[in-house]
C-alpha cells in the first residue's frame, strides 16, 4: 500500500482510522481554501485546488521512528512526484506531542529529521549541488531529487503563514519551481500579490531571509524553517549531519 494519499484517502474511515490525521488534514484544507484570510503562497493554493498535493503522516518527531518514517515517505513521493501534477508537493504531518514545545525546540527538531533522512539516502549527493550549506545553490536533496522544505509549527503565532496546529512540512522539488519560474510574466505578476497576501496574513514584517534562490546574499537554509522573529540561525544544523555521514 502506497504510503501517499490523497483527500479522498484520508476521509476513507477504512484506509485511515486515527482522528488526529483527518483533523490534521483538515486544518490544512481549511488554511489553503480560506477565501478572507488567504494564505500567502499562490502556487500553493493552486496545486491544493488542482489536486496536486501528496500527503503523509509520520509519528510524533520525537519518537525515535519518526526519521524513518518520514525518509519512506520522501523516498516515494521523490520516485512518483511527476505524476501528480506541475504544481506538485508532499505536505507531510507529524502527529502532536501533549508537551507544546517553542519555536526554537521546533527548530532544533527539524533540523535534527532532515539529517537524519539524510543518512538514510542511497544515492550519492548531487554534483551540481553544494554540500556546503552557506553557498546560495544549496538546497536539500535526497535521492537525487533536490527540495525546497517550508516548515510549519504550533508555537509560531506571529507569522501565522508558518503556523499550524501540528508539526508539519512541505517538500517541494525545485523542477516544480523551475517550471513556475519558466514563465517570467507570470511569476512577476504573481510575486506583489503573494508579499500582498503576506503583509496581510502575517504580524510581523516578512522575514529579511526571504531572498531567491542562488542570489547573491540568499542562503536557502535560512528561509526553510522560519522563526517567529527576525533572527535566523548562523550557521546551519544540516552541516553536522553531511559530515556524519561522510564519516561512517
Amino acid at each position: 500500500m502506497s504510503l501517499l494519499l490523497q483527500p479522498a484517502d484520508i476521509e476513507n474511515a477504512e484506509l485511515v482510522p486515527e482522528a488526529w490525521k483527518k483533523e490534521a488534514f483538515r486544518a490544512f484544507a481549511a488554511k489553503m481554501s480560506d477565501r478572507k484570510a488567504r494564505f500567502p503562497c499562490i502556487p500553493a493554493t493552486q496545486a491544493f485546488a488542482l489536486g496536486h498535493l501528496r500527503y503523509g503522516f509520520v509519528a510524533n518527531p520525537w519518537h525515535a521512528c519518526a526519521g524513518r518514517e518520514l525518509g519512506e515517505l520522501v523516498a516515494e513521493y521523490g520516485k512518483a512526484s511527476r505524476q501528480f501534477g506541475d504544481y506538485s508537493s508532499l505536505i507531510v504531518f507529524f502527529e502532536q506531542e501533549p508537551d507544546e514545545k517553542d519555536v526554537l525546540a521546533y527548530e532544533a527538531k527539524f533540523w535534527d529529521l532532515l539529517s537524519e533522512v539524510s543518512r538514510l539516502d542511497q544515492a550519492a549527493w548531487p554534483a551540481d549541488i553544494p554540500e556546503d550549506t552557506g553557498q546560495p545553490t544549496w538546497e536539500y536533496c535526497f535521492d537525487n531529487e533536490r527540495y525546497f522544505v517550508y516548515c510549519a509549527t504550533p508555537a509560531h503565532r506571529s507569522r501565522q503563514s508558518r503556523h499550524f496546529p501540528f508539526f508539519m512540512l512541505a517538500l517541494t522539488p525545485r523542477w516544480v519551481l523551475d517550471r513556475w519560474h519558466a514563465q517570467p510574466a507570470r511569476a512577476a505578476a504573481t510575486a506583489p500579490l503573494i508579499r500582498a497576501r503576506l503583509a496581510a496574513y502575517d504580524e510581523a514584517p516578512a522575514h529579511p531571509e526571504l531572498k531567491p534562490y542562488g542570489s547573491q546574499g540568499n542562503l536557502e537554509y535560512k528561509q526553510y524553517f522560519l522563526r517567529d522573529d527576525d533572527t535566523a540561525l548562523t550557521g546551519c544544523p544540516f552541516h553536522r549531519g553531511i559530515k556524519k555521514e561522510h564519516a561512517e
